[in-house]
């Protein structure tokens, strides 16, 4: 990450705790107002840490791996913000939980940066929880195999994974774009950002009536963005009889359900050959449908 302005470098904890503290610190304690009796603790000594450095040599990032195969203490510095650090410290992490064999690893993710977590295959579990003050949430991430898509609130992290994580192409196959999940604000901003960077985003539709009936937000979207956004719907009877969900992106992100009205299913942000196959299942689909032409005739 050097040509970015910064570096990722695995530390020593005793070695580094002065530079591990001039990020911890201003961002939790100062921050977010976490006690400093809380914000150092007995995993300290015995976790892996990692360090983000600017090109100077200063920390600007930190952030943990420790011996209960959980991530944490991840912080970077504002002025650093958006510009891809904290991607870059979770990625050296999830790499290293990997390289020691772990089958999975959880963090204890703030509410707000949810969607930061789900962009990088992480799972909500459980209920809310306070920590220190601060409403977390579970999240785990599956590294020997595809993540278990549970319920509707892991299948909203999961579509937002996958859409935020699409370079320049995105296909989805839905029945009625899935109310509760292809409506979500956090979903229909990551499928914008992803047109406005020209990117091409094809959604296959069985039910596109439900769709227009449900006030869809991707529809008046695609409206906006046209050259981005093509919605096509199935015709053909035996294409019909397809049960089965899903989303796929041109990183190798994606999502299955094989009951496209269910949220059960199972997802991998970086799984390129399971990607590559639901495309090309996808494709013969898309050739054969027709274009939802009813959605351009919206005035909404």
């Amino acid at each position: 990450m050097a040509d970015a302005g910064f570096r990722i470098e695995h530390v020593d904890y005793e070695a580094a705790a002065p530079l591990l503290r001039r990020v911890r610190e201003p961002v939790f304690v100062q921050e977010q107002k976490v006690p400093l009796e809380l914000e150092w603790d007995d995993l300290d000594p015995a976790s892996q840490h990692v360090l983000a450095l600017d090109g100077a040599g200063n920390p600007i990032g930190t952030g943990r791996l420790t011996p209960k195969h959980s991530i944490g203490r991840m912080a970077v510095l504002p002025q650093w913000r958006g510009r891809g650090v904290g991607e870059a410290i979770l990625a050296a992490l999830v790499d290293r939980a990997r390289e020691s064999g772990w089958p999975d690893v959880t963090l204890a993710a703030q509410v707000h940066a949810i969607g930061f977590y789900a962009r990088a295959g992480f799972l909500p579990e459980g209920d809310h929880f306070d920590d220190a003050g601060i409403d977390h949430l579970l999240m785990r991430r599956n590294l020997r195999a595809p993540g278990t898509i549970g319920d509707r609130r892991a299948l909203v992290a999961a579509t937002l994974g996958v859409v935020a994580g699409a370079r320049r192409a995105l296909v989805v196959y839905s029945r009625d774009l899935d109310p509760g999940v292809f409506d979500r604000p956090e979903v229909v901003e990551a499928v914008r950002r992803l047109a406005i960077r020209r990117g091409s985003i094809r959604i296959l539709l069985q039910e596109p009536l439900a769709a227009r009936q449900a006030l869809s937000p991707l529809i008046e979207l695609g409206q906006r963005l046209p050259t981005a956004i093509s919605f096509r719907a199935v015709e053909e009877q035996v294409d019909r009889a397809y049960p089965s969900a899903f989303v796929a992106s041109d990183t190798g992100g994606w999502l299955f359900r094989p009951l496209g009205n269910r949220p059960e299913g199972e997802t991998s942000p970086d799984r390129p050959a399971r990607a590559r196959q639901l495309t090309a299942v996808f494709d013969p689909f898309w050739e054969r449908a027709r274009p939802c032409s009813e959605f351009r005739a919206l005035g909404i």
